[in-house]
């Protein structure tokens, strides 16, 4: 689903600009044989070409056009000096990878073109991203800065636009503008000077000069006394007449069958109050109950719906271990995903151009499920969609069997949902991820080659993980405890 155009770009270009390009577009073609040689290539999720890739960035939809911009290091399957690599889409379906956006090639970027958002205005496209420069010892400096582009090919770097305020860490980034009314607001990721985590409000008339307005949520800011040390990836946003804010924690400790993760991506929902600079708000809630989701991003399309694609990985959680990394990439995006507010919650729908990728498919109606795990014709594969629709009540365990890799698993009883992997660090060891569900209507899964995503009850939980199993296991089953009937849909993705 995904294909490569490498259109160079006609603005002047710096010569270590050029040098990096030339460097990656090397790497892309001397490491492309051994990146497409592994069977765990996914088939229609957004991948790097080679290297890693990150968090997405700059997602909009810009002249008719979907465009997503990512953090990706060409180089190695790690972290280092990221670059901005770029897709586009007509479909959310169907991507082109495009000519590299940003290198880190100049002195306020020189150690990574962190990242950022993307806002159109009078017809041009400009993007905002965090410049990250560390010194010899390791100290960090941090600015935002602004690229325009008049056609959403070609970009050009503008130059510093926020120096960082008083009151902050250098761990300040990842801008995300919009506009308000008569004015553009920038929400960023922070850290205070007493190591917690802030999401901080700048206003601007006209992009390139900006106020710091300061911290609108946060430690010590709303209802939170303590919540995390560091806010990555901030992003504000009015859903069915609510404010949305997602962000990304750091420093969460678990708190039962929550927070199990390395770092949490979540939301609060409230109300923003523009003139006074607060946000009242609830409680925080993780978008993702699964083992790989972090730093997502939305924007509103021309047909009025908010998407949202994350990133499918975790910074700095056993990143050495994923068996991609011996085809020398790493890492991909979510499906995108629609997003609606319903009583206080957010939901998350795979957006419905994805039906486009359905190839053939079967029904199995009025499924009587048993102790005895029953696999069914025409549902198997490990590129699949499987929609599970319960008939009755659930009252006994349901247990999906994947590739005898992973399990789905609803417990009526203790009314907990739980998605079971076996870990791919030792092989071995199984992990467990939860969330509570008073009650089971309805499975979406969408099965790639070394993913899942699994929508609930219509988006109401979701989970999303990385999973390797051996390339022959593409068996799927289902049972029950006691006697169940569902409905079950599968189609063979292209």
């Amino acid at each position: 689903m995904v294909s490569r155009n490498e259109t160079k770009g006609a603005r002047i270009m710096s010569d270590l600009d050029q040098q990096l390009r030339k460097q990656a577009y090397e790497e892309v073609n001397k490491q492309k044989e051994v990146v497409e040689s592994d069977p765990y290539r996914l088939a229609y999720h957004v991948m790097p070409p080679v290297g890693l890739l990150n968090d997405p960035n700059g997602f909009i939809q810009y002249d008719g056009v979907y465009h997503l911009f990512y953090q990706w290091n060409p180089f190695k399957t790690e972290h280092g000096a990221k670059f901005w690599g770029h897709y586009t889409s007509k479909d959310l379906v169907h991507w082109e990878h495009q000519d590299i956006t940003l290198t880190p090639s100049d002195w306020f970027d020189k150690n990574g073109c962190y990242s950022g958002s993307a806002i159109e205005h009078d017809g041009k496209m400009y993007l905002f991203y965090t410049g990250n420069v560390k010194d010899e010892n390791n100290n960090r400096e941090t600015y935002q800065v602004m690229v325009e582009s008049k056609d959403g090919v070609h970009f050009e770097k503008k130059g510093v636009v926020v120096h960082l305020p008083e009151g902050y860490t250098p761990h300040f980034r990842d801008p995300k503008v919009w506009k308000h009314e008569e004015f553009f607001y920038m929400i960023i990721g922070a850290q205070s000077h007493d190591e917690t985590g802030k999401a901080v409000l700048l206003r601007s008339d006209d992009l390139e000069n900006w106020e710091h307005l300061g911290a609108i949520a946060g430690a010590h800011v709303g209802p939170f006394e303590d919540f995390g040390y560091m806010w990555e990836c901030p992003d504000l946003f009015e859903l069915n007449g609510q404010d949305v804010l997602v962000f990304s924690p750091q420093g969460l400790e678990p708190n039962g069958i929550y927070y199990q993760n390395l770092y949490q991506a979540g939301y609060v929902v409230g109300n923003v109050d523009y003139d006074s600079v607060q946000y009242k708000h609830g409680d925080f809630v993780e978008l993702d109950r699964g083992f790989e989701f972090y730093a997502p991003q939305t924007t509103e399309d021309d047909k009025g719906r908010r998407i949202m694609i994350g990133w499918l990985g975790l910074p700095e959680e056993r990143e050495d271990a994923h068996p991609t990394i011996e085809h020398k990439w790493i890492h991909a995006m979510t499906l995108p995903r629609e997003l609606k507010l319903i009583d206080g919650k957010v939901y998350q729908l795979p957006v419905e151009e994805l039906e486009q990728l359905r190839g053939e498919g079967v029904k199995h109606e009025a499924v009587e499920l048993g102790e005895k795990a029953q696999a069914l014709e025409g549902v198997e594969g490990d590129v699949l969609e499987i929609n599970v629709e319960t008939l009755e009540t659930v009252t006994n365990e349901i247990t999906i069997h994947i590739r005898n890799h992973a399990n789905l698993v609803y417990n009526p009883i203790d009314k907990l949902f739980k998605l079971d992997r076996i870990s791919y660090v030792d092989g071995e060891t199984v992990e467990e991820r939860f969330c509570h569900l008073q009650q089971l209507k309805s499975v979406r899964i969408f099965l790639d080659t070394s993913s899942i995503e699994v929508f609930i009850n219509g988006g109401e939980e979701v989970f999303t993980a990385r999973i390797y199993p051996d390339v022959n296991e593409n068996g799927i089953s289902f049972a029950a405890e006691g006697e169940e009937k569902v409905t079950i849909e599968a189609w063979k993705l292209k």
